[in-house]
């Protein structure tokens, strides 16, 4: 246990040369007899501009309840949030991603500042919870995760509707399937409320990886975000803290190897986003820990798919939620996860695991019968990518695992996305879209509109998508992205001509560009990079720091 008379803290708060400090700290109502209690920061990312944000001031008073009955006292300091939805299909995509590490470097700085004595990170969305992670692994104060919970799915005519849908819903209008009445509908009931998206995309994956790192309260990640039993956790979490205050257990003791590997585990039983082998890279190395890409695909191939989500799946987070949640899934995983690792809750995983009931086999499938014998994500290495590129298994037609396809190549999202809606893409075509890095974009964007275009046209059992980019957690079918090295750095994706045939062999984990070597070689040789597509601003310095996808896009130190 800490001496509670030595905190962090006190370098603001204690001795005669500090009551500068504290007429400071009174003026912000803080009383006397606070002086002497932990002083806990709540990293609140609430803003009116994202769904999945737009409610955590709630979550936030509940937070401070629970650390004030703790005997701790709140500060709450606000970070930016981006919502990928929003920013999904125009130049806004490229500030998604690099908003990442502004959030980590702003949630270092406040309470570096501030010598806070704990942290809770109040979180949700895409980018933000990453963000937050990184920030916990760098500082390495005692802290703990509240994610504000999934929202509740919406019903169009009697069909659940989503995200997913109302992109795909852009294709079918182009197709002729869909009317531009019904589009305008189902707009008005894709988003019922306040949450992040109601199925295994990158916010729900990114909250379920932190549940099963051991970095968020039982139950957190699948909680909806207009229940009550939300309210309870984040109170349960600010109450928390300050324990977590009292008995130093900090980020790092929590952030081990094993633990990585569960969260990883986890991930491929639910069948996530892409994204989470990004994110997850960059938490492990503000961690210290070393997760090559190699190691997603060791456990991928050992860890069965056992939930069969949306998108690609019926189920969404209100059923996983209701079928045992996170806690059921790692029980029906025990043979394979590291029990005794330790959690916020101050208990190992298997202790906080132990009394969990699985109370509906069709969501959480047994271990002995998933969905897929393997995880849903794998890394395909080759000589289109001789660093590694990712795809979301759980989310491809078997017809279309193994696949050899003329490339149709574009330098950019946008050009791909009118030969899409043009009708310019044909039968097993491989579409390749480049130039679209974290240093080439810059900011790697998302390719949920064209994948979404490709699936509402009918086309996602027939065409393959390769990108140097990401793909939403949205994106079903056969998307293959993180492709590395990038075109802007020079990797074979920069020489692909439109023709080439391409190969992919999920299953063999094989990503080819089948030209002669001595031909690749030669092109490889000839390739001059191009002048870069920001001048000046923030995105101009991201792309000079950023370093390649297999390494999580994270900042190079100079």
């Amino acid at each position: 246990m800490v001496d509670l008379s030595k905190l962090r803290s006190d370098s603001v708060k204690v001795g005669v040369e500090r009551a500068p400090h504290r007429a400071i700290l009174k003026c912000l109502g803080v009383t006397e007899s606070d002086m002497s209690k932990p002083f806990i920061a709540i990293a609140n990312s609430y803003t009116t501009a994202v769904p999945g944000h737009m409610h955590l001031n709630r979550l936030a008073d509940f937070v401070k309840a629970g650390i004030r009955e703790a005997g701790g006292v709140p500060f709450e300091f606000n970070t930016i949030a981006i919502c990928d939805g929003l920013t999904m299909g125009h130049k806004g995509m490229h500030y998604s991603l690099p908003s990442r590490e502004l959030i980590a470097d702003s949630v270092e700085v406040m309470v570096e500042a501030n010598r806070f004595d704990g942290l809770v990170l109040l979180t949700n969305c895409d980018k933000i919870t990453p963000g937050m992670l990184m920030a916990a692994a760098r500082l390495n104060i005692p802290s703990i995760v509240v994610t504000g919970g999934p929202m509740l799915s919406g019903v169009f005519k009697g069909r659940r509707v989503d995200v997913t849908a109302i992109f795909e819903a852009i294709g079918e209008v182009a197709a002729g399937k869909m009317s531009l009445e019904d589009l305008k509908m189902m707009e008005d009931y894709a988003f019922p409320g306040c949450g992040s998206c109601n199925g295994m995309y990158t916010a729900n994956s990114m909250a379920c990886i932190t549940e099963a790192l051991g970095l968020s309260m039982p139950g957190c990640a699948t909680a909806l975000a207009v229940s009550s039993a939300k309210l309870r956790i984040a109170k349960e979490s600010g109450k928390r803290i300050v324990e977590l205050v009292k008995r130093d257990l900090k980020p790092l003791e929590i952030l081990k190897l094993e633990a990585f590997e569960n969260a990883i585990m986890v991930d491929m039983a639910l069948g996530g986003s892409t994204n989470t082998v990004l994110h997850l890279k960059a938490v492990a190395n503000e961690a210290g820990v070393d997760l090559p890409l190699s190691l997603f695909d060791d456990l991928g191939r050992k860890t069965p798919h056992l939930c069969d989500m949306r998108p690609s799946g019926p189920y969404d987070l209100q059923e996983l939620d209701a079928a045992g949640g996170i806690p059921a899934v790692m029980k029906e995983l025990r043979s394979l996860i590291h029990l005794d690792m330790i959690t916020v809750t101050g208990k190992t995983v298997g202790e906080n695991i132990k009394d969990a009931v699985v109370y509906d086999r069709r969501v959480i499938r047994p271990f002995e019968n998933p969905v897929h014998r393997e995880g849903g994500i794998a890394i395909l290495t080759g000589s289109l990518a001789p660093k590694g590129a990712v795809v979301k298994t759980a989310a491809i037609s078997p017809k279309i695992l193994v696949h050899k396809g003329p490339a149709r190549v574009f330098d950019s999202e946008e050009d791909a996305m009118k030969a899409i809606l043009a009708g310019e893409i044909r039968e097993g075509d491989v579409i390749i879209i480049r130039y679209e890095g974290p240093k080439g974009g810059p900011g790697m964007r998302e390719m949920l509109s064209p994948t979404a275009a490709v699936a509402g046209m009918g086309l996602s059992d027939s065409v393959v998508l390769v990108t140097d980019g990401r793909f939403s957690g949205a994106t079903r079918g056969p998307c293959i992205g993180h492709v590395s090295p990038e075109a802007a750095e020079g990797g074979p994706i920069a020489v692909v001509e439109d023709g080439d045939e391409v190969e992919v062999d999920i299953p063999k984990r094989i990503l080819n560009l089948l030209i002669d070597e001595d031909e690749l070689e030669d092109r490889l040789k000839r390739w001059k990079p191009k002048p870069p597509r920001v001048k000046r601003g923030y995105l101009r310095r991201y792309s000079m720091l950023v370093r390649s996808a297999d390494e999580g896009g994270t900042f190079k130190y100079l």
